[in-house]
């Protein structure tokens, strides 16, 4: 095996080691399947049923995954930094109010998950999922919101940066190579959040499904197209660097 393919196959290690790398990969199975599913429907249906089994296998095995992850939340509102002036009240608003929404998502996701699988009662998982969709929906508004904010910080740095004269001689290069790492810093931030920004979007439109069903929404080919925008996107932002 090549260097380069022994250094990807390490990476792949890497990344299913983590939850979410886990996660994007039974995602991508989960939505694949919901096309496949839709496209063989009227002209496969034995390969269409089969589809519809893996779709609904893959999104109970993410559930059973997931458990406990509503704590991510909570951890995140219990290490937030107290803020220091009025744009990071704001900030910090918005911070409470996703990790909020999240923390509902993932809590009510548990009995969801029990309900479909038979050890609740079968009329619950719509309530739960219900409720979960809604705190999911608010919390995805709000980190969307809080990463536009945080890209446009981060151009407005840039800017400075760019705009900031280094001097000349030993020092002045050293401080043109400081400089030139600190706007790659920017630049790959910004790549990371418009790609948490795509993931919550397309996240936002399923939620949207099951709290607001409309025609747009709910299309197969929609949810299933924002399914893989979110399991790609996030696929790109846990990968190993």
């Amino acid at each position: 095996m090549s260097a380069a393919g022994g250094d990807t196959l390490d990476k792949l290690v890497v990344f299913l080691a983590k939850r979410d790398g886990i996660d994007k990969l039974v995602k991508t199975f989960q939505y694949v399947s919901k096309l496949a599913h839709w496209g063989a429907e009227s002209s496969l249906p034995e390969f269409a049923r089969r589809a519809k089994s893996w779709e609904t296998s893959s999104g109970l095995s993410r559930k059973a995954f997931r458990s406990a992850r509503f704590l991510t939340g909570f951890n995140a509102l219990r290490r937030a930094p107290a803020p220091t002036g009025d744009d990071e009240f704001f900030f910090g608003a918005l911070a409470v109010l996703a990790n909020a929404g999240e923390m509902v998502y993932f809590f009510f996701d548990h009995f969801t998950w029990l309900s479909r699988a038979g050890v609740l009662e079968p009329w619950l998982a719509r309530r739960t999922s219900y409720v979960s969709a809604f705190g999911e929906s608010v919390g995805y508004v709000f980190f969307i919101a809080m990463d536009l904010i945080m890209i446009r910080r981060g151009v407005r740095q840039e800017r400075r940066l760019l705009l900031r004269d280094g001097g000349g001689g030993a020092a002045g290069g050293e401080k043109e190579e400081e400089r030139e790492k600190e706007v790659r810093k920017i630049r790959m931030d910004r790549v990371m959040r418009l790609m948490a920004t795509a993931a919550n979007a397309a996240d936002l439109v399923i939620g949207i499904a099951e709290v607001e069903p409309n025609r747009f929404c709910n299309h197969t080919v929609t949810l299933g197209i924002s399914g893989l925008v979110s399991a790609w996107a996030g696929w790109y932002r846990n990968w190993p660097s």
